[in-house]
């Protein structure tokens, strides 16, 4: 009874153990001086996914992996760098995945395609339930 109790213990341990215990990067929780260039990374921000909640953007994710991402991105977007070049080092550095508009390509196809596919499957079983009920 007692390694239940040690083994129930541990399971719920486990998560608190997942955030490290150091500071949060410097710009992680902390918005950039210049207004025009904090929008500019808010907009990146809310186009990246977090790679650890994987539902949310690194905008609205508390994980600490969100707030170095966004810590780099103001980073680099205070060092005078484009979005547009922020975004492709980290499409680089993690993948397609990081974005929530992968660019087309051989890997990402199915993703742009089969929502097509099952809107068209979808209609013509509606036109044909439809048919059958007319008869």
């Amino acid at each position: 009874m007692k390694r239940l109790a040690l083994l129930a213990a541990l399971i719920v341990a486990v998560p608190a153990l997942a955030d490290s215990n150091l500071p949060p990067a410097r710009y992680a929780n902390t918005q950039l001086a210049d207004p025009a260039k904090e929008a500019q990374a808010k907009a990146l921000m809310e186009e990246l996914r977090c790679l650890v909640c994987q539902g949310q953007s690194i905008a609205d994710s508390n994980a600490e992996m969100a707030g170095d991402m966004r810590s780099l991105v103001r980073t680099r977007i205070a060092a005078g760098e484009s979005p547009a070049s922020v975004r492709a080092w980290l499409i680089k550095s993690y993948g397609d995945y990081v974005t929530y508009d992968p660019p087309l390509s051989a890997v990402t196809a199915p993703l742009w395609i089969a929502p097509i596919v099952l809107l068209l499957i979808g209609g013509l079983i509606a036109r044909r339930s439809l048919k059958r009920r007319r008869r």
